[in-house]
């Protein structure tokens, strides 16, 4: 096993893996910025590492200083969490050249699977389904670009190869409209991404989104850990999770998994990883995959038993899998809800000091959280500060534990979202299961009238 990990995140994700490599036995490094001098996980590492100012591109994005830090404390290894540098391919890259492990897939992959069209490429290679689209970069030829629109048939959706997070993409719905479209959203590639190549693909219109849980140890072998949904989505930012997911046809599920665990060993895929897909019509077609360990992941560790973190560190350490397909059982149902530090109706971000907080319990309950009474929340990050996930025998059960659970929870002195959370649960249309990825939208939008 590893000797000791440098933990280049913050918050939940950084208290997460270390409690992974405590349990293992692993020594521990936190590195933070001079804003997070207060965060949990700080006092349980064996040592601690600012590593710069509070803005994220003078610490958290900085890669030399990371390097430096673990030259410093003689780490062995590098988990990235997610977020940040997690998908950065000259990271891993870095990290790996200065003779540290790197806690996910080689740098190759990462590039291979960042790029939307090299990914789609190989997804097609592995017969993992995908969406209908211009089969690599749309041409700047104006010709070509209408014919393939044509071919595809409209709506369309024009996507930055190297886009992610809802940024760099824009649906257009006439032939008139595609080519200011294209144009506008190269030059928003290349400016957020410096990369102006975009892509096309057909524009489903009432999709879920639907993702698959992999682990893949680098060395010929792969397990799926079932699926997620994830369609509760506002600005194609994830709110709400759960595993599995209900209402899919069980021949298109079987197929899809065995797709996912071929893909990972024909790319040589090493670590956790997610196929994330839109699922319509009892059909899946494969939009990216994530090269890291996702901030739903525990609702697929809630229904299989298996710690998926710890997995990561053991196949970063050399280890075949620990467990085959056989091994994996999905039982019951899991939920997740994202707490927000933000105002549950205007979602503008709600940092400062937390007066108190209480972490609900009972059977089946689990929080993933960095907050504490006295704990103040930075303005300089993202606003997650936990994650509430249950688990029952069934999607009721699961269900009702999570409306429990969010009328125990407190957390005083900022505004959370856990009022929408409560109302998200109680929700009939959601409760009923299988809502589209436009669901929430379109009911906080009826819910302002």
């Amino acid at each position: 096993m590893l000797e000791k990990v440098l933990i280049a995140n913050r918050g939940e994700i950084a208290l997460r893996i270390l409690r992974a490599c405590k349990e293992l036995g692993i020594k521990t490094v936190a590195v933070h910025s001079t804003a997070d001098r207060e965060l949990m996980h700080l006092g349980l590492a064996d040592e601690t590492v600012c590593i710069g100012p509070a803005p994220a591109n003078l610490s958290y994005l900085n890669i030399p200083a990371i390097i430096s830090a673990a030259e410093l404390t003689g780490a062995t290894a590098i988990h990235p969490g997610y977020g940040f540098l997690a998908e950065n391919a000259d990271f891993a890259e870095q990290v790996e050249k200065s003779g540290f492990a790197f806690i996910g897939p080689k740098a190759e992959t990462i590039r291979l699977m960042g790029d939307k069209v090299s990914a789609k490429d190989a997804m097609k290679l592995a017969n993992v389904p995908t969406v209908p689209g211009s089969d690599g970069p749309l041409p700047e030829d104006e010709e070509i670009a209408l014919r393939i629109g044509r071919e595809v048939g409209y709506p369309v959706i024009i996507k930055a190869a190297g886009g992610g997070g809802g940024r760099g993409m824009r649906v257009v719905h006439k032939e008139e409209d595609l080519i200011e479209a294209a144009k506008q959203t190269r030059a928003e590639a290349a400016a957020w991404f410096s990369n102006p190549m975009v892509y096309l693909e057909k524009y489903l219109t009432n999709p879920r989104h639907v993702e698959v849980q992999v682990i893949s140890d680098g060395q010929g072998q792969a397990i799926h850990l079932g699926d997620r949904d994830c369609s509760l989505q506002r600005r194609h930012q994830k709110v709400l999770e759960e595993a599995p997911a209900p209402f899919i046809d069980e021949q298109a599920r079987k197929d899809v998994f065995a797709a996912c665990v071929k893909a990972c060993i024909d790319i040589g895929y090493r670590g956790a990883g997610t196929f994330e897909f839109l699922y319509e019509n009892g059909r899946f077609y494969f939009i990216e995959m994530n090269t890291r360990v996702q901030v739903e992941h525990p609702v697929s560790e809630m229904v299989t038993g298996i710690d998926i973190v710890k997995e990561m560190l053991s196949i970063a350490a050399g280890n075949k899998l620990s467990y085959t397909q056989d091994d994996v059982v999905i039982t019951g149902h899991s939920l997740e809800c994202r707490i927000n530090a933000e105002d549950p109706k205007t979602f503008v971000p709600s940092p400062g000091l937390v007066k108190h907080f209480h972490a609900p319990g009972g059977n089946g309950v689990r929080v993933d959280s960095h907050l504490y009474s006295g704990y103040k929340v930075p303005s300089n990050y993202d606003s997650l500060i936990g994650k509430l996930i249950t688990w029952g025998a069934t999607r009721e059960e699961a269900m009702a534990r999570m409306r429990n659970a969010l009328d125990e929870i407190v957390v005083d002195g900022i505004k959370t979202n856990i009022p929408l959370h409560r109302d998200l649960t109680r929700d009939e249309g959601f409760c009923e299961g299988g809502v589209n990825i436009h669901y929430l939208e379109h009911k906080l939008a009826a819910d302002k009238h």
